[in-house]
């Protein structure tokens, strides 16, 4: 019996295929949305997931995938981000505007989306569904020469934070995770963990996404981070 929809945007290779794996374990519908599609097909034939090339950055593109949910949407998870590094006298202003459209813009854009549907849903559990917005460390504090990346993940935790002190009392459930540390990926050399756990294990960060979502209304988190134990904070 299906669990409901669940829409991932920013689907790839590391966090997000855990994700996904988990959802579809339980039983939900999964939509994965990406730029490039082609790299998911093994994914999507994994976990019965339909595909969808999407910017999450464009309102149309955005707001045709939610109205193409046929299923209660119970879930939906926002992972795009963009970095521009360097000096701040030397950023190109249009890359800095392009970042903060991905990271911040596109977040609105999807969770004003999912809102839209789920507010009108029937409750599953004491809930009527679940938005997540994958954050970094840059939401707390921004580091030097990275300013767009702070601009972005700062307005994304504020927008978080104000769509949860709306939508938790609509029965909608938002959380912002601070991903304090680099993320391993197995499919590239540069990010896998040398056995150490010095780096975040995605089907460990999966996990705490299952337990966000599985949080019972009287104990809502709206912010949880997440780091590995030699993390300095």
């Amino acid at each position: 019996m299906s669990q409901g929809t669940a829409v991932i945007i920013g689907a790839g290779s590391g966090l997000s295929a855990s994700v996904a794996r988990k959802l579809h374990a339980r039983g939900h519908d999964l939509v994965l949305g990406a730029r490039n599609t082609e790299k998911l097909a093994a994914l999507a034939s994994e976990t019965n997931a339909r595909t969808v090339a999407i910017d999450g950055s464009n309102p149309e593109q955005v707001n045709a995938l939610f109205d193409s949910v046929k299923s209660p949407l119970r879930v939906a998870v926002y992972n795009p981000s963009s970095r521009q590094r360097g000096p701040i006298v030397g950023l190109d202003p249009e890359e800095v505007r392009r970042a903060v459209e991905i990271t911040a813009f596109g977040s609105f854009l999807m969770g004003q989306a999912a809102a839209r549907i789920m507010q009108d849903q029937d409750e599953q559990d004491g809930k009527r569904g679940t938005i997540l917005f994958t954050g970094a460390s840059a939401g707390v504090k921004g580091f030097a020469q990275s300013a767009p990346f702070a601009m972005g993940k700062f307005a994304q935790r504020g927008l978080a934070q104000s769509m949860a002190r709306e939508l938790h009392p609509k029965g909608i459930h938002v959380a912002w995770v601070n991903i304090d540390g680099g993320i391993s990926n197995t499919a590239r050399s540069e990010r896998t963990d040398d056995g150490t756990d010095k780096m975040l294990d995605p089907d460990a960060i999966a996990t705490a996404y299952m337990q966000l979502i599985d949080q019972h209304r009287s104990t809502w988190s709206n912010e949880l981070s997440l780091r590995p134990w030699v993390e300095r904070f």
